[in-house]
């Protein structure tokens, strides 16, 4: 792997001044997608939501315009999970839940590296569960991408985190009684520094997402909600559908909470949380204009809670995009700090060793 010397000038480098890539060097030239397809052949299940999410990442990606030696894909275990292959970039399909972990290694002592996570609702919310949410709070500079099909696809159809109460599998026969995890909840308790979501045939809702989210410097969570046409099929059909208009509710900041074939529905404040009203029943006032910067995550959270396991309302979109401080940079700076105060010369290590603070054991008399 090319190691780039970031005590250089960012000029020196040629580095792209996009601020969540900041300090990793641009590509000499334009790219095309093509340039991101790996020798391996693709194997996930025909109809699979994975082939139309690789298409876009591989697209994005030449729009992006970094150096593939400078791109990392970490992934966990899980179909989603098998993404680094069929990337010609750098990548590590690691162990079940702990890609955030090995990223979080990556992005503190590799900052010239753009780092990306591809995990599943299964990898990411149950074994993985804890590594994710201590990244989300953490904030370090990573970009999370959760492929939720609502089952566990490579262990054959067993119910997983985010499969909806009642589920039939082979793991569940009865119904599951499990009561799933709200994904953008979950990433916005955990004070997520940029939360969204996007649908896999939304080709162009998902490349806005991916844009904002490697634009934003700290832990971007994105939520893919994709098909598994073997043990899961259909599960979003209703989002496809001709009046999936009446069922999605995509955000633009800045813009009124409208959605609707003709805007015929609203977001509205009711209580200490958000609600959905036929628009023409309630002043144009009362419709909530969309803040994805807000500082209080609050806001984003009630947005979250407006999507239902039944889908009868997903919101789609950047939830939220704040800025505070990354755990890598906290990090660099403390060890900066800290070679500053005490220089390490040659023999660092061993004066380490055998410094002050040690003691002999003698046998006793």
């Amino acid at each position: 792997m090319t190691i780039t010397d970031t005590s250089s000038t960012g000029a020196d480098l040629g580095i792209t001044p996009v601020s969540g890539s900041t300090g990793v060097p641009a590509a000499d030239g334009p790219q095309k997608a093509k340039d991101y397809t790996s020798d391996q052949e693709v194997r996930w299940c025909p109809g699979c939501g994975d082939y139309v999410i690789l298409a876009t990442v591989r697209g994005f990606l030449a729009e992006l315009g970094l150096r593939r030696e400078n791109l990392m894909f970490v992934s966990g275990i899980g179909c989603s999970s098998r993404f680094p292959y069929y990337l010609d970039a750098y990548g590590i399909h690691s162990i079940h839940g702990r890609a955030p972990a090995i990223a979080t290694g990556l992005a503190v002592t590799r900052p010239d590296l753009s780092v990306w996570v591809v995990t599943g609702d299964g990898d990411a919310l149950s074994i993985g569960g804890n590594h994710l949410i201590h990244a989300l709070r953490r904030n370090v500079n990573m970009t999370i991408l959760l492929f939720n099909n609502r089952i566990y696809g490579l262990t054959k159809g067993q119910y997983s985190p985010t499969s909806e109460a009642g589920k039939v599998t082979k793991s569940t026969p009865m119904g599951s009684v499990d009561h799933p995890f709200n994904t953008l909840s979950v990433a916005l308790g955990a004070e997520a520094t940029f939360a969204a979501r996007a649908l896999d045939s939304d080709r162009a809702g998902l490349t806005e997402v991916l844009r904002a989210a490697a634009e934003h410097r700290g832990t971007s969570f994105v939520e893919i909600l994709q098909d598994c046409p073997i043990f899961n099929d259909g599960s979003f059909d209703v989002l496809r559908r001709g009046d999936s208009e009446s069922r999605l509710i995509p955000l633009r900041h800045g813009e009124p909470l409208r959605f609707g074939a003709d805007g015929e529905y609203a977001v509205v404040q009711r209580g200490f949380g958000l609600a959905v009203a036929p628009a023409a029943e309630v002043a144009e006032s009362e419709i909530v204009v969309h803040d994805a910067h807000c500082d209080d995550p609050e806001y984003a959270y009630a947005l979250s809670r407006l999507s239902d396991q039944d889908l009868d309302h997903v919101v789609t979109g950047t939830f939220r995009s704040v800025q505070r401080p990354t755990y890598d940079d906290g990090v660099r700076a403390q060890t900066t700090a800290a070679q500053e105060k005490n220089p390490v010369g040659p023999d660092g290590l061993q004066r380490l060793l055998t410094g002050p603070e040690t003691w002999t054991v003698r046998p006793a008399q």
